[in-house]
């Protein structure tokens, strides 16, 4: 049986995209562990943690998928944008029969979990969430601005950008200051680590802060070259030869205007 299956897929690293991810932290375990509660039948199976920003998604697959006259192909969503939401995807889980497996990865971010993990990813979730966002809007910022004869405001946000993007990532690291609460299958335990997501924000902070940098450099140093860069010599020899233009069509008019006052 299949309940609630969503697809689990990174997305492009822009920073609006990573807010809707869900692998900004995963983990996962092969094991043979109990299938449904209160029941002795076993199941060989992987099971999958993955972490995002809105919330956590528990995989259970089984090796084979088919098992017990049944298809054990499971992908839950426990949504933590509120403690009500997760409270109550946690509930609905219970009251549809999931199996003990997911149930039991879905207790540990529990807000009434003695692990305290619900608090400590809530609050490092929202923050890294809107931080995020705030790097989406100078990002496009930046974007404008580069488009206009406006360089340095258009690095300055670059710049901008890259902070925020790091700030974010700072503050989705501080759920490892959470206390340590593992997540045991028998002698097998689920450990998590940073996904694809996480890595490839990093990867962008770095190079928005490089570039902003390296612009920057060149804006001091060199300011013509900048404006080569961005293809702005054109527009400005055009506007330079247009104003040659008209001071030379004044001078040519002054003689006119002398002789009409005479």
């Amino acid at each position: 049986m299949e309940w609630g299956r969503h697809n689990v897929s990174p997305r492009a690293p822009t920073p609006a995209a990573v807010n809707f991810t869900r692998d900004w932290e995963v983990g996962s375990v092969t094991t043979t562990t109990v299938y449904k509660s209160f029941s002795n039948t076993m199941v060989n199976a992987s099971i999958g943690l993955w972490v995002g920003l809105r919330g956590v998604n528990i995989t259970l697959a089984g090796n084979p998928v088919h098992q017990l006259n049944e298809t054990i192909n499971y992908n839950e969503w426990f949504s933590w944008e509120t403690r009500t939401h997760y409270d109550i995807d946690y509930r609905e889980g219970l009251e549809k029969g999931l199996p003990s497996p997911v149930m039991y990865v879905a207790e540990k971010f529990n807000s009434n979990s003695p692990c305290r993990l619900h608090q400590q990813y809530c609050i490092s979730t929202y923050y890294s969430s809107a931080i995020m966002w705030a790097a989406f809007c100078s990002w496009i910022l930046s974007n404008v601005l580069f488009c206009m004869p406006f360089l340095v405001y258009g690095i300055y946000m670059l710049f901008a950008t890259a902070m925020c993007i790091i700030v974010s990532l700072t503050s989705f690291a501080t759920v490892r200051q959470a206390p340590e609460c593992s997540i045991h299958f028998g002698s097998t335990v689920l450990r998590t680590r940073f996904g694809l997501s996480f890595w490839l924000s990093f990867a962008t902070g770095i190079f928005c802060l490089i570039i902003s940098i390296i612009l920057l450099l060149i804006h001091v140093m060199r300011p013509s070259t900048l404006r080569r860069l961005f293809s702005l010599k054109d527009n400005e020899d055009l506007c330079n030869k247009i104003d040659k233009e008209d001071d030379s069509v004044s001078e040519d008019n002054k003689p006119d205007a002398v002789s009409q006052m005479l």
